[in-house]
């Protein structure tokens, strides 16, 4: 197998993007950008460091983000597994994604830009949840917005409304495959709505 290794290469099988897909970008939030992004609840974080990539999901009951002035985003860090990933990845690499998704919806918004993180007291106040803070916000410095092609979403159906998880392992089951048995299992599914009830916030 060959394997594509120069960008002329690449650009000779693609052709030149079309120049809706270059004039869409915004380099801070803008009225429909902000309507947009404010509509969401759902976003993925893409960070890069020293061990590599990573990709994490971030929800709210609200809007995912607070936008602190027009180049400027917050996104709390909400309880998780506390693996901290894209955290430590952010301390040491601020280089950030963030793609918005918004059920029902096929377009997804992207932010690109950096981040930093902050335990500031008065921010994280601003996300109080039935008297819980999270432990840390993420900063973004936008450097630009733009909508990403629909065809993606469109492809996968993703909002037909449809329950395609039926014959999927479970999370207890590939635990207690990846923990030869010693966790997981039936016990921790049935468990794991009760928990992450009582620890959502």
């Amino acid at each position: 197998m060959q394997y594509i290794d120069s960008i002329d290469q690449l650009e000779a099988l693609y052709g030149k993007p079309g120049a809706p897909s270059l004039r869409k970008v915004a380099r801070r939030m803008t009225p429909l950008y902000r309507q947009w992004i404010m509509g969401s609840k759902l976003c993925m974080l893409a960070t890069t460091g020293a061990e590599g990539t990573d990709d994490s999901p971030r929800g709210d009951d609200g809007p995912v983000v607070l936008e602190l002035d027009p180049g400027t985003l917050a996104l709390p860090d909400w309880r998780g597994n506390n693996r901290l990933d894209s955290l430590r990845n952010i301390v040491r690499d601020g280089r950030v994604s963030l793609m918005f998704l918004v059920p029902g919806s096929n377009n997804v918004v992207r932010v690109n830009g950096t981040a930093k993180l902050t335990a500031d007291q008065d921010l994280r106040s601003r996300f109080e949840k039935k008297g819980k803070l999270p432990a840390t916000v993420i900063v973004i410095s936008i450097a630009e917005i733009y909508s990403q092609c629909a065809r993606a979403l469109l492809r996968a159906g993703t909002w037909r409304g449809e329950d395609e998880s039926a014959g999927l392992p479970s999370m207890g089951e590939i635990l207690a495959e990846q923990t030869d048995g010693d966790e997981g299992g039936q016990a921790y599914d049935q468990a794991w709505n009760a928990r992450a009830a009582k620890t959502m916030w």
